[in-house]
Parts: C-alpha cells; structure tokens; sequence
C-alpha cells in the first residue's frame, strides 16, 4: 500500500520569517539557533537542521477538527525554509532516529487507531493503520515530547 509523507507548507510561518525576538515573542514565537544535531527537527523540510541555524519554536494546531481530538503543540520551523518535505513510500531519516506515535484518524477526525514504533522502518506501522478503511491520514508524533512530526495520507 502507497503512502506519502508531507511537511508542513512555509506560507502560515513566513511571516514570522525575519522579526525580532521581541516581535516574535509578541506572537508566543521563539528563535533558537541549533546548537546539536541531531536534536532540532524541522517540520517543514522534515530533517534536523544543521548547527547554526536559527529556528522558530512556536504552537502549531496540527489536528483542527472539532472533535475531543483537536490538538496543538509547540513544533519547530527552520526560519526561512520554503519547500516541504513530499515523498511517496519513503520515510526522512528526521522520523528514523526517534521513537514515533503514529495516529490514524477517520476522515471525521476522531482517532481510530495508533502505533508507537522505535523509529527505523514505518512502512509496516503505517500500512498496518491503512489497512483499516476508515484510516483517512495518519499524523506522526515525535513519542518522547509527543511533538507532531508529519502527516501521511494514502498515496
């Protein structure tokens, strides 16, 4: 069974892209500079940024529906990344080297069901939670912080 990983598009975060610290925390927003890697993934391009460069820590709302499911948590955008993260059968090695939650959601957005895998191969978790009918996408969530990581959808 095909399935594609997405980042999350640039356009909600762009402009935060380039504001102070104080403008940025007017938002709830923080810049940090990654200084260890791995240790800061990015939720766009879907890897762990380099030493150096600077990131944006912010809430994010990542399951909107208007279920007792609806969720939000602080995720990581690398400040000026543009492109998301799209490939079908394939995971980024972000979600290998981390433990993941993986919760499959009805089209409704009530959660179906979940994994909890020690990263590595997901292939066999997801195509698991997509062996149900009623599994609409499937969100990952970093297991340890419970961050969100990504979404895949049926390919």
């Amino acid at each position: 069974m095909s399935f594609q990983i997405t980042g999350l598009d640039a356009g909600p975060f762009r402009r935060f892209y380039g504001l102070s610290d104080d403008e940025l925390q007017s938002f709830g927003v923080k810049r940090l500079i990654a200084d260890a890697r791995p240790g800061f993934p990015d939720r766009i391009e879907l890897r762990d940024v380099e030493r150096g460069e600077a990131l944006l820590l912010l809430n994010y709302l990542h399951q909107p529906a208007d279920t007792p499911y609806r969720a939000s948590h602080a995720i990581f955008v690398r400040e000026w990344a543009e492109t998301p993260y799209r490939a079908v059968d394939e995971t980024p090695e972000v979600l290998w080297m981390r433990p993941i939650s993986l919760r499959a959601f009805a089209a409704s957005g009530d959660m179906i069901d979940a994994d909890l895998t020690a990263g590595g191969d997901l292939k066999p978790a997801i195509e698991r939670l997509f062996a149900n009918s009623d599994a609409a996408y499937i969100h990952a969530h970093y297991a340890t912080r419970g961050c969100y990581a990504a979404r895949i959808d049926r390919a």
